[in-house]
């Protein structure tokens, strides 16, 4: 094989984003994981695209455990850990604008049973921003509720759910709400990030460098943007994952979770969940979807590695060699929601546990390092932190497909025995087994000939087949079972703008990133893929 032109290789070393986590395997909190994880995003500074500015990223971010001493420190009396929930939030830079923007937050705060306890403004420095950041600067603060039921741990967590859509909904039309952006409302989490590029984050936010903030994970995100323009709000990470990749069936996926809200029901939050609907909001992209998609399926009570299974399910189709409970668990949740496809690696965390993902054909890189100290270091290239080679206890990837689950609480990272029991139950097979099948609803049928087609080349007219198609595209497929092969590119206008008459199924194209040359091909590829 040839080397890559220069520029070819630099293209592949810099286009996609940079993602990389650090977590202590313990559950050991301390300021030092999230030096690392800072050291980790300011090595995938490359990862990170600019503009015509070098000092305007395209978004930097970090993912954090709640620092509940610095905040006790910072606030003064606050309630127990789990009593209380802390959304980090982007306003209005105008005064004015910002206090309307306060009081209506406060209000909907005491309208949906909660209590707000306190503001605090995040100390920001701004000094070497390109102006693109400037200008749309926000101002960056902090609000401190608890549920004026008391309610703590995953009561709590599902109503702060409902909060942030409830404020998300009752600011949208208020002068200032093209600013307001919540990066997160949660009991155990908070995200730190904005439209930086990596070295500016740590500079931007002195909350990050204060020895008083202490995790025991934190995820980073460097941004290279592939279909959206970068902003404040859309810099990674979200409110649960950061993401490398593209969702290819964005829009499918879109129309799907909306026409499935009208069947969505919670014994503790359904009513409020009609309430607000839509919960997702047009013209996010793909990875804003994903991450609404995956906080839903948390609120109703999935866990995090059950979300993201669901919505991302390895290639188990046609591998007949794949444990039947497991591919039981595939086939059941295959009936409830289709797969968000693409070339993907997702990370993300509940607070609590870190889960890595990789798309079923293995788009994405994906390494990590087990240290002596019990640490664990992922990121998408190797290198990302200076770790002495005799302090790695294992160096591993995510091949096509695979997840990895770090748990304290069971133990660390999980083993492939561990994982599988989260996803097996006998439940999966009782209940397959009462799924109808479509042949039993179809009246038998005699066996039919072929029949004799009058006119047939009139027909074919009528119906957009031409010579180049019949000849060049369905008869090697019908001869020799292959797909045709010509020139990369079609410079024919989409059907609806055509001039010329267009087949009936070139009107519905599906819409979406074009990651692979060559195209992928079901048929061999069939392991890995799915019609």
């Amino acid at each position: 094989m040839t080397d890559a032109p220069p520029f070819q290789s630099e293209l592949r070393a810099r286009a996609n984003c940079g993602v990389g986590a650090v977590v202590d395997l313990q559950g050991r909190a301390s300021h030092q994981i999230l030096l690392d994880a800072l050291q980790v995003l300011e090595r995938l500074d490359h990862r990170g695209a600019r503009g015509a500015e070098e000092n305007t990223g395209d978004g930097a971010g970090v993912m954090l455990q709640k620092p509940d001493a610095f905040f006790r420190r910072e606030l003064g009396d606050l309630p127990v850990a789990d009593a209380y929930a802390v959304a980090q939030l982007f306003l209005s830079s105008d005064p004015h604008q910002r206090q309307t923007l306060r009081e209506h937050i406060e209000a909907t705060v005491t309208q949906w049973g909660f209590t707000a306890l306190g503001w605090r403004d995040v100390p920001t420095c701004n000094e070497g921003l390109g102006h693109g950041a400037l200008d749309t600067e926000p101002r960056v603060q902090q609000l401190f509720v608890s549920h004026a039921e008391g309610l703590t741990r995953s009561a709590l967590d599902r109503h702060c759910y409902v909060l942030r859509l409830a404020l998300d909904k009752a600011v949208a039309e208020l002068p200032g709400a093209q600013d307001f952006h919540i990066c997160s409302l949660d009991r155990r989490r908070i995200v730190y990030k904005g439209l930086l590029t990596n070295p500016q984050l740590r500079r931007y936010y002195p909350d990050l460098s204060d020895p008083a903030v202490v995790t025991a994970l934190a995820l980073a995100h460097s941004r290279f943007s592939t279909n959206t323009l970068g902003s404040w709000a859309r810099a990674h990470p979200h409110r649960v994952i950061v993401h490398n990749g593209e969702i290819n069936t964005y829009r499918a996926n879109f129309n799907r979770l909306r026409d499935r809200e009208a069947d969505l029901d919670h014994p503790q939050i359904g009513a409020a969940l009609r309430r607000l609907r839509p919960l997702v909001a047009t013209g996010v992209n793909d990875t804003e979807l994903l991450d609404a998609a995956i906080e839903l399926l948390m609120a109703g009570g999935r866990s995090l590695e059950h979300a993201l299974r669901m919505l991302i399910p390895e290639a188990w189709q046609n591998d007949h060699a794949m444990d039947p409970a497991r591919r039981d668990w595939y086939d059941y949740h295959a009936n409830l929601i289709e797969p968000w496809d693409g070339p993907a690696l997702v990370v993300g965390s509940d607070g609590e546990r870190v889960v890595a993902v990789l798309d079923r054909n293995g788009f994405r890189p994906c390494r990590y390092d087990i240290t002596h100290d019990g640490r664990l270091i992922l990121a998408i290239e190797v290198g990302v932190l200076d770790q002495p080679a005799a302090d790695i206890r294992e160096r591993a990837r995510l091949g096509p497909g695979q997840m990895l689950v770090v748990d304290p609480a069971a133990g660390g990272l999980l083993d492939a025995a561990a994982l599988q029991q989260r996803f097996r139950s006998d439940h999966y097979a009782e209940w397959l087994a009462q799924r109808p099948k479509l042949a039993a609803f179809a009246p038998p049928r005699a066996r039919e000939q072929t029949p004799h087609v009058p006119d047939l080349e009139s027909r074919q007219r009528a119906a957009g087949y031409t010579w180049e198609v019949l000849e060049h595209l369905l008869r090697p497929l019908a001869e020799d079972g292959k797909d045709p092969v010509g020139a990369m590119g079609d410079d024919a206008p989409p059907a609806v703008l055509s001039r010329a008459p267009r087949n009936v199924y070139s009107y519905f194209k599906q819409l979406f990133a074009q990651v692979s040359n060559p195209p992928i091909d079901y048929v061999r590829e069939r392991l890995v893929t799915s019609l």
